[in-house]
C-alpha cells in the first residue's frame, strides 16, 4: 500500500524552506496526498449553500499540504513530479467574491455581492444544474517547492511553482522544479474539478478536495531552467509567471526557446521562427498576484530534430 500524508494540521498557506517536513517520501516513491478545498477545511457542507463574509479569510486560501521531503533532493537538482491519479470529492464549489477576479468591481460598475454555487461531482461529471453536466478534468491549482530565499504565499506563484492554475498539471502527466533547498520542500493543493482558461472570476474552478497518487524523481537540473515545465505524453509546455500579461507570455516562450535550443540543439533563432508556426499558448489564470502563460509546442514536431 502507498504512502498516505494526511492533511489534518499539515496545511500551510506560504511555500517555504522553513517549515519542518510533515513527511519524508524517497525518489521512485508512489505515494497519496490528502489535499483540502481552498477554504478552510468542513466549510462547504451542502448543495444550496451560500458563503458569507467570515468563511474566507484573505489571504490564508489555497491551503497547501506540505512541506514534503524528496530524500536526497538538493539545490541544482530537478525535481519531477509525476501526477498518477486525482480522486475527487463528491462536492465542489464556485464563488464570486468582491474584489477578486478579472473584473473585481464588474467594469467599474457594481459588484454582484458574494455568489456561491455549491455542486455535486458524480461519474465523472460536475453536476452544473438539472441539465448541464460539465465532464470533469481534473487539475492541481498549487503545486511548487520552496523556493530561493523566504516563503511566497500559495495565493501567489513564481520559479519556484505555487499557485500556477495550469490545466496540463494533471493525471498522466509530469511537472518540472528546479530544487531551492536540501529536501525540495513540496507542497501540493487547491485542486480543481474543473477550470476554464483565465479562472476568470477569481474563485473560478470548481474547487474541490483531493486526494493525489504522485511519483517523484530527481535528476540534474537543465541550467536554464528557470520556470516550472511540463510533459504530457503529446506535448512539451513551459510557463511563464509574471505582470502584466505580455511579460507571462514573454517568459513562457523564452523558456521554451531555452529548452527546444538546449534539448534538440535547434537554434534559437529558429526555435523562435519555429515557435510563430507552432506554439499553443494561452493564460491559464489572471486572478493571482502574478498571472500564468502556458506555451505548449506538440512533440511531433520535433521528430526531425534530434538531440
Amino acid at each position: 500500500m502507498s504512502k498516505r500524508i494526511g492533511k489534518a494540521g499539515n496545511i500551510k498557506y506560504a511555500l517555504s524552506g522553513d517549515n519542518e517536513f510533515i513527511a519524508t517520501v524517497d525518489p521512485g516513491e508512489i505515494f497519496v496526498v490528502e489535499c483540502a478545498i481552498n477554504v478552510n477545511d468542513g466549510t462547504i457542507r451542502a448543495l444550496g449553500q451560500q458563503l458569507v463574509e467570515s468563511d474566507v479569510t484573505l489571504p490564508y486560501v489555497n491551503g497547501a499540504t506540505g512541506p514534503i521531503e524528496v530524500r536526497g533532493a538538493k539545490p541544482g537538482d530537478m525535481l519531477r513530479l509525476d501526477i498518477i491519479d486525482m480522486e475527487l470529492d463528491r462536492l465542489g464549489f464556485t464563488a464570486l467574491w468582491p474584489g477578486i477576479g478579472m473584473f473585481p468591481d464588474w467594469g467599474r460598475r457594481k459588484e454582484f455581492g458574494i455568489q456561491t454555487r455549491v455542486v455535486a461531482v458524480e461519474d465523472g461529471h460536475v453536476l452544473w444544474n438539472e441539465h448541464v453536466k460539465l465532464p470533469v478534468r481534473p487539475m492541481i491549482g498549487v503545486a511548487g517547492v520552496a523556493p530561493v530565499h523566504g516563503a511566497v504565499l500559495t495565493v501567489d506563484n513564481g520559479p519556484h511553482g505555487g499557485n500556477l492554475d495550469v490545466q496540463e498539471i494533471t493525471s498522466g502527466n509530469s511537472v518540472f522544479f528546479r530544487v531551492n533547498k536540501d529536501g525540495a520542500h513540496l507542497f501540493l493543493g487547491d485542486c480543481h474539478a474543473i477550470q476554464g482558461d483565465g479562472e476568470a472570476n477569481g474563485m473560478g474552478a470548481i474547487e474541490i478536495a483531493a486526494n493525489l497518487t504522485v511519483k517523484v524523481s530527481l535528476d540534474k537540473a537543465p541550467a536554464r531552467l528557470n520556470h516550472p515545465r511540463i510533459e504530457t505524453p503529446t506535448h512539451i509546455c513551459t510557463l511563464g509567471c509574471a505582470r502584466p500579461l505580455e511579460d507571462a507570455m514573454r517568459i513562457a516562450f523564452e523558456e521554451m526557446i531555452n529548452w527546444l535550443e538546449d534539448d534538440w540543439r535547434i537554434p534559437a533563432p529558429e526555435a523562435y521562427m519555429l515557435l510563430g508556426q507552432v506554439a499553443e499558448a494561452r493564460c491559464t489564470q489572471v486572478v493571482n498576484p502574478k498571472y500564468t502563460y502556458i506555451c505548449k509546442v506538440n512533440k511531433a514536431l520535433l521528430a526531425g530534430y534530434h538531440g
